[in-house]
């Protein structure tokens, strides 16, 4: 009773140091609680955020993925492919163990045909053209996809695929195409090529929205309605994009496709995961099941060829690697921010107990004179410090959550998931912190003579 009155009496005589080792504990905590609550939700956070860039992973025919590895053909859109696989079984995608880590995927196939623009618009405000420079049909590269297809799985659940989800990018005049229709979507440069206007900008020659393009293959034609134009600011924009299931009528290619896109949340790669990229089976069953089990892009990608036949699915290295790049130096910039709080907070408490303790050299010289033993005076002295510590780490940690939050919402755009981990990481560190400052000030106590500070040596 006679040690707490002390420890609470030193609060009086010493209020602006105190308060002072309390709010440097305080604006450590802060900073230690918000970045190490993004530093634990950040992978997800920009996964999320960099996924709206595109696929990670695409999935193709065996014998495509070998003739490209062997000849560098991929990316060549000027043939139509040779090998497919079964679109029926692209929702497969959705049953392997990392299924909710799947966020979206969309099959392709990717053909050629005649397109022809039926009702071509060659003049209009001030402006005119000539079918000559724009003429009103070409071979095009046509894209048959998903645009927004609900997907009833074996399990019973329900889940949305396709361009939509995938393509946030995109910049689209007038509206998404529907599954199983024949409306479609045209791109910037392909609608300038057919020599129709596109309303709103009549300067130059384009799609008209609500127009026809007749698509034509050997002796098969069908017509599509435009209802969108969007500009992707790459080499998609002379490309034509409609349903799967009507580019399959018109071909003869019936439930083929020759590519699938998936986007995935994806943990970062390390050593084991480049290894097991190269050759699953040279690992050990340990690290086979430590990768199977974490969410790495080749192990998702793994899995996908598991439930689809004569497939081979791959990472798509450039996203793969920006995703991992990004996050492990977000991730190094927080933790750094971290130390370095720690580190202030080391020095400020030094100080603060170092220039408390010569301020009460007579009061701890008089303890010592009456019999406190140096261990006594040293577990005094650590008291207060730990009870005004404790008490701006709790202020600082309710602080820090809503820096996070803060964090998340101006950057993420969402809110940042607070772990209780962090918590108990913070006030471990911050404990560690109090006691390495205070070893200086401690040692000083242990060298202090009381006769001869008494008699004011």
């Amino acid at each position: 009773m006679f040690f707490l009155r002390m420890i609470f009496r030193s609060f009086s005589r010493q209020l602006r140091r105190r308060l002072l080792i309390a709010l440097t504990v305080c604006l450590s905590a802060t900073v230690s609680v918000a970045m190490l609550g993004v530093v634990f939700d950040v992978g997800d956070k920009l996964n999320a955020e960099l996924s709206t860039y595109g696929s990670n992973i695409t999935v193709q025919p065996k014998s495509d993925a070998v003739v490209n590895d062997l000849y560098s053909t991929a990316g060549n859109s000027t043939a139509d492919p040779t090998a497919f696989l079964n679109e029926s079984d692209a929702a497969k995608i959705k049953t392997i163990f990392w299924a909710f880590n799947i966020t979206n995927f969309a099959p392709q196939l990717n053909l050629h045909a005649e397109a022809t623009n039926v009702d071509p618009v060659t003049e209009g405000n001030g402006w005119s053209v000539s079918l000559t420079d724009y003429p009103t049909q070409k071979n095009v590269p046509v894209v048959g996809t998903w645009f927004s297809k609900t997907l009833h799985l074996e399990t019973g659940e329900s889940t949305v695929a396709g361009v939509n989800g995938m393509r946030s990018w995109w910049k689209v005049t007038g509206k998404w195409a529907k599954d199983d229709t024949n409306e479609a979507m045209i791109g910037t440069d392909l609608a300038k090529s057919l020599g129709v206007r596109n309303t709103g900008h009549d300067d130059e020659a384009a799609v008209q929205i609500g127009g026809t393009v007749t698509l034509t293959r050997g002796d098969k034609s069908m017509d599509f309605k435009i209802v969108g134009i969007y500009d992707s600011g790459d080499d998609e924009n002379s490309s034509m994009y409609v349903s799967s299931s009507k580019l399959q009528e018109l071909s003869g290619l019936t439930d083929k496709i020759d590519k699938i896109e998936v986007k995935a949340l994806t943990t970062p790669e390390n050593d084991l995961a480049r290894r097991a990229a190269k050759n699953p089976a040279a690992l050990s069953q340990e690290d086979w099941e430590t990768w199977y089990c974490t969410a790495y892009a080749s192990s998702i990608a793994y899995q996908i060829e598991e439930v689809i036949p004569g497939a081979v699915a791959k990472q798509v290295r450039q996203v793969s690697a920006l995703q991992g790049d990004v996050m492990n130096k977000t991730r190094a910039v927080m933790i750094v921010m971290t130390v370095l709080s720690l580190v202030a907070a080391a020095i400020a408490v030094a100080n603060l107990m170092a220039a408390s303790i010569g301020e009460r050299s007579a009061e701890l010289a008089l303890l010592k004179a009456i019999g406190a033993t140096d261990g006594a005076v040293s577990r005094l002295m650590l008291a207060e410090t730990a009870v005004i510590s404790l008490a701006g780490a709790i202020v600082g940690a309710g602080l820090g959550s809503g820096v996070a939050q803060i964090v998340g919402q101006v950057v993420f755009g969402s809110g940042i998931t607070m772990r209780p981990m962090v918590f108990v990481f913070v006030f471990v560190l911050l404990t560690l912190t109090v006691l390495l400052a205070s070893v200086s000030s401690i040692r000083s106590i242990l060298k202090l003579r009381p006769a001869e500070v008494l008699h004011g040596r």
